[in-house]
């Protein structure tokens, strides 16, 4: 009963809030949804809080939701919504959505234009099964490799089952969006055809180099001056490879330390790493990520890499992979390519980088992230892809011009 009120709730604050600016019956509504949203979420997170930022400031005409678990069902007085799902058990605050029923209904009386689903279980079937039901268009954005997951948690028997579920899924939706060519060929490979391309990006004031405070960072982590001093922050997720990056650094010994910020929750202790807890405040880890020598990243099956873009715009050079979206973003021209991500492989790159003249490859980083991968190129690009798919989006100024 008490979830039934909830949606009527929802309905009801929805449609008061959705009348348009300049006079239009209703605003173009945008509706993402998706499981990945929790308190330490990563890189899908930063995306959807970045698009609201984006269209708040840019296309105000566009209406903006985001849907997705928490531990009831809810409407924000922001007008984001919650839908009631268990916590995963060592799941880092993320929960299992188990309704497909609530989920599309709730969808379905938000009334979207068109929907973002970021996954493939059950919000993501929910969209498609409320998409068909408004008649309304439906994109899935790919924002992980299903089956690889699969096979890394569960075992390699677990990868095609769920290599054909994620395939068949996606090949439902009207469009599909990939982050990197590394995921469009992960789709391809699946069977999925005709998928876009589109890079994420970074708030390049939020992460630049001049928040770099290294003496402060190195008093408070009581690191002597001739620290060679890496970073990572993100999920202590398996598929991060903290253990490799762990004995990298243990490899090399003296005077390199690794700081995890996030990741060290469950990882080995080591004298060679400090581990930080999550950070929520996104300044205070800019400033930490500006003020490291360099950034240190080793999944290779990694569908893009949101934290790497935000070391390149703070001008912190990137040791990585040369496979995966990782690397896509990077080359020796702001960081080093490791051959591999064992931790030999790692410890390689890490002193190929360091006999390099890093305060060049910090400008070349900085450069980098300005000239391809700001957030304006990503956004009008999906802004574009949504208006092709539902019709026109009418710009502020037409509708002013309409009233």
């Amino acid at each position: 009963m008490f979830q039934d009120q909830a949606t009527e709730q929802i309905s009801a604050v929805w449609r008061g809030r959705a009348a348009a600016p300049s006079g239009r019956d209703q605003a173009f509504h945008l509706l993402d949804v998706t499981m990945m949203y929790a308190p330490r979420s990563g890189g899908v997170k930063r995306y959807l809080l970045a698009k609201r930022a984006w269209l708040s400031a840019h296309r105000p005409d566009i209406a903006h939701t985001i849907v997705a678990p928490g531990a009831r069902t809810r409407q924000s007085t922001g007008g984001d919504v919650t839908i009631a799902a268990a916590r995963l058990p060592f799941g880092d605050g993320y929960r299992m959505p188990a309704s497909l029923t609530k989920w599309s209904d709730v969808i379905r009386r938000l009334d979207p234009d068109v929907i973002e689903a970021g996954d493939v279980f059950v919000p993501g079937l929910a969209a498609l099964d409320a998409g068909q039901m408004l008649g309304r268009p439906v994109v899935g954005f790919c924002h992980t490799d299903a089956a690889a997951l699969a096979a890394l948690h569960l075992g390699e028997w677990a990868r095609a089952p769920a290599r054909r579920q994620w395939a068949e899924t996606f090949a439902r939706f009207d469009a599909v969006v990939a982050p990197s060519r590394h995921m469009a060929g992960r789709l391809a490979e699946a069977g999925v055809s005709d998928v876009i391309v589109q890079p994420l990006g970074v708030d390049l004031n939020r992460f630049h180099p001049r928040l770099a405070d290294r003496p402060g960072l190195f008093r408070r982590l009581g690191l002597a001056p001739d620290t060679r001093l890496l970073v990572f922050a993100g999920r202590a997720a398996r598929e991060k490879n903290i253990e490799a990056m762990i004995e990298a650094v243990e490899r090399l010994g003296d005077p390199y330390r690794l700081l995890l910020v996030g990741a060290g929750r469950d990882a080995r202790p080591s004298d060679q790493v400090i581990a930080l807890d999550y950070e929520r405040d996104t300044g205070a880890l800019a400033r930490i990520v500006a003020s490291a020598d360099a950034f240190l990243h080793a999944n290779e099956n990694e569908p893009f890499g949101l934290a790497v873009l935000e070391a390149l715009a703070a001008g912190t050079p990137v040791i990585g992979p040369r496979r995966g979206g990782v690397g896509e973003l990077i080359d020796e021209a702001v960081g080093q390519r490791a051959q591999g991500v064992g931790a030999a492989h790692l410890a390689e790159a890490i002193e190929a980088l360091f006999a390099r003249d890093l305060g060049l490859v910090s400008q070349s980083a900085r450069r980098r992230a300005e000239d391809q991968h700001g957030w304006n190129s990503t956004f009008e690009g999906l802004t574009d892809l949504y208006a092709g798919l539902a019709g026109d989006i009418p710009q502020p100024g037409a509708l002013a011009l309409s009233a």
